[in-house]
């Protein structure tokens, strides 16, 4: 299956950022750092792998993250991850099979398990927002449920009832949840003040013409722009709205080709409008621009190099901590963000990336 879809999955090349090779590296001199970059020379790179980490244990035989994390994790560490979120110096990230969020703290040196007891237990957290007062609004699946902490993890409340929705994913803003549900095929958007809903994306009179349509939405983006986007598995697309639930533009279509889906999952954003957007079936990272045009793919499984993705949940992008990993940068390059993608199976469950500032000309 793969074979096939390495086949069909052709490079194309144009434009400042080039679409290159799906991986490759740069390899220095003897008994000098190799650093992966995407794409390969001799195109100018974009995106470099910077680490990647499963668990503590894991972390030094990486040599990547040893300095950042230690702690004591449960055999295996992380076994099924799927959402990521970044707050405050950590990184959380949700554990499907283990029932719990592992917590990584960067500034404390340390890892960390949430799983609160009791009216708040987890059951399967898929994915997590962070809002900025640290509020956390978790997507479980298994409860059927959005459930609420507080900054410090203590359970506040949670929408939904059993039976009623069945949340794949849920996107803070100011004043509204928005929250993906794959059982009603539509983005559902909640009053953050009271939880109380307001309306349904696509709206009835998109919905009428079929403009914007959901079938199964898995992941959701906001950016800085006012738009909402939706990775929508069953529609082999990202659908885009704006924050009100108008429909705006499609990105990709069914296949396995550049700018094309077979099973869209997660999706971010960056401040100049680029969408990421993550693939669990050609397992690639796609990135597009402000206007929906291809720029670059990277990750794919079957090189021999490092930055591959098996299986790819969730995909975030960070400016807040980019100078924990500064160090891991070739010379020459500046990292302006982090991209931090989660793989479901394969030895790196949570790879990081960073988009390249070019060098310094002298």
């Amino acid at each position: 299956m793969m074979t096939m879809i390495k086949r069909r999955f052709v490079p194309i090349i144009g434009g400042s950022l080039l679409l290159g090779l799906l991986a490759s590296c740069t390899t220095q001199p003897a008994l000098r750092k190799t650093y992966t970059f995407f794409p390969p020379a001799p195109d100018e790179p974009h995106v470099q792998f910077l680490t990647s980490f499963s668990s503590d244990a894991e972390l030094g035989r990486t040599r990547s993250f040893a300095d950042f994390v230690t702690g004591e994790p449960p055999a295996g560490g992380l076994v099924k991850p799927y959402g990521l979120a970044l707050h405050a110096g950590k990184i959380f990230v949700c554990d499907t099979v283990g029932s719990m969020i592992e917590v990584f703290d960067l500034k404390k040196h340390r890892a960390s398990y949430f799983a609160p007891p009791g009216e708040g237990r987890l059951r399967v957290p898929i994915n997590l927002a962070i809002d900025t007062d640290g509020t956390r609004y978790v997507a479980d699946t298994g409860r059927s449920q959005v459930v609420i902490y507080d900054n410090h993890g203590t359970y506040l409340s949670a929408i939904g009832k059993k039976g009623e929705m069945k949340p794949a994913d849920v996107a803070v803003s100011t004043n509204r949840i928005y929250v993906g549900d794959m059982l009603n095929h539509v983005v559902r958007v909640y009053r953050k003040t009271d939880q109380q809903l307001l309306f349904t994306i696509p709206r009835t009179n998109s919905a009428a013409t079929n403009a914007g349509k959901l079938y199964s939405p898995a992941n959701l983006a906001l950016d800085q722009n006012g738009r909402l986007l939706v990775s929508d598995v069953g529609g082999f697309a990202v659908q885009v709205y704006d924050l009100d639930g108008k429909y705006l533009r499609t990105l990709g279509q069914q296949g396995l080709g550049a700018g094309m889906f077979a099973r869209p999952k997660g999706v971010a954003v960056d401040h100049a409008g680029r969408a990421y957007v993550a693939d669990a079936a050609t397992q690639v990272i796609q990135i597009f621009d402000a206007e929906g045009r291809l720029l670059l793919y990277f990750g794919q499984p079957g090189a021999s190099t490092r930055g591959q993705l098996v299986l790819p949940a969730s995909v975030k992008v960070d400016y807040d901590h980019v100078g924990y990993f500064q160090q891991y940068v070739a010379p020459g390059y500046q990292c302006e963000y982090l991209i931090l993608v989660t793989s479901q199976f394969g030895p790196d469950k949570v790879s990081i990336y960073g988009f390249l500032k070019p060098p310094a000309k002298p």
